[in-house]
């Protein structure tokens, strides 16, 4: 297993490498000009572009231009976001904790209420439970993200004054800005706790229980029907009659035995799933002004803002390798029988 983790490793370089060379392929499409912006620092605003441009050699053949782009990213240069008015390695950072913390505080539900449904409708076929879940899921999966998210915000928020949008109050807000409140590690909840205050802990919460709603009610009726669907097709197979036969009982059979397996697929979707959230949901962010990196994302795409998108892109780059490493290595947890020798 550390050797097929290492192997995986290794390999980050090389997919991070075909990720980028295709991205700056991509912005060949653009004039040099255009291009050069993604460069630009907040101290060079007032430079001629086209001067950024022959620096940085955008009027040279693609090879070099490509190995320039490569140097100033690996020297942690991905360019100013005009949308952010930042440097978009630090929009990422200062970004990156409040969509983590939104992606943990909904993955977690939609993973239990996903597995336990799925599995309580495939133990209970065509019973009461079953048929429920599958118009749930059916209503959570057709349903637009969009859709459901402006009804619960007018309904909770604009109809009964509960929860709220943004991070926090602009009470709180004005005390962080005011430097009253440390926010050392950008996210609100850890951050509340090495404050001691547990009223912006609680009200950050609050401010994410509509996201999460949404992301779970939406999110988790993929998974719901992935694994209902995987446990029916486990529960037919012959492992499962045969300890059946053997008089094991029918808890060990279902939980042990059938869902183990039945977990593959869904271990799969979840890992995607995960790393959606962790890139920051760009709708559900939008609609809750939830200022994470989905937010930043959206506003950076109507603005043009090439260099946003284009970190953005290779953050995507890695988090996706990072997540298929998990996946892999959690099928062997499932499914003894999946060695990576």
């Amino acid at each position: 297993m550390l050797t097929f983790i290492l192997r995986r490793l290794f390999m980050l370089p090389i997919v991070l490498f075909a990720v980028s060379f295709i991205i700056f392929a991509l912005l060949q499409l653009l004039p040099p000009t255009q291009r050069a912006a993604s460069f630009i620092t907040s101290e060079q605003q007032a430079m001629n572009i086209e001067a950024i441009a022959e620096e940085f050699g955008f009027y040279e053949p693609f090879y070099i231009q490509y190995g320039i782009w490569l140097r100033e990213v690996f020297r942690g240069n991905l360019g100013y976001s005009r949308t952010s008015a930042q440097t978009v390695l630090e929009t990422i950072a200062e970004r990156f904790p409040a969509s983590a913390e939104l992606a943990i505080f909904s993955m977690i539900p939609i993973l239990l209420f996903g597995i336990w449904l799925g599995t309580a409708a495939a133990l209970n076929r065509d019973k009461f439970i079953d048929q429920f879940s599958r118009v749930m899921a059916i209503v959570g999966w057709s349903l637009p993200t969009f859709v459901f998210g402006i009804w619960i915000l007018v309904i909770f928020y604009g109809g009964f004054g509960l929860f709220g949008i943004g991070r926090v109050s602009n009470t709180f807000l004005t005390e962080i800005l005011r430097g009253d409140i440390h926010t050392p590690t950008g996210s609100m909840l850890i951050d509340a706790v090495i404050n001691l205050r547990f009223d912006l802990f609680w009200d950050a919460i609050a401010h994410m229980v509509l996201p999460a709603i949404t992301l779970v009610v939406v999110v988790s009726a993929q998974i719901m029907r992935v694994m209902r669907g995987s446990l029916l097709d486990a529960l037919s197979q012959d492992y499962v009659r045969t300890a059946r036969a053997k008089g094991l009982p029918q808890r060990v059979v279902h939980l042990k035995h059938a869902r183990r397996n039945a977990l593959i697929p869904v271990i799969t979707l979840s890992g995607l799933t995960v790393t959606g959230l962790l890139n920051g949901s760009v709708v559900v962010e939008t609609i809750f002004n939830y200022r994470g990196l989905g937010l930043w994302f959206a506003r950076a795409a109507t603005q043009l803002d090439t260099p946003a998108v284009t970190g953005f892109a290779l953050l995507t780059g890695v988090l996706i390798v990072l997540a298929n490493l998990v996946v892999d290595t959690l099928y062997a947890v499932a499914d003894p029988r999946i060695r990576y020798d």
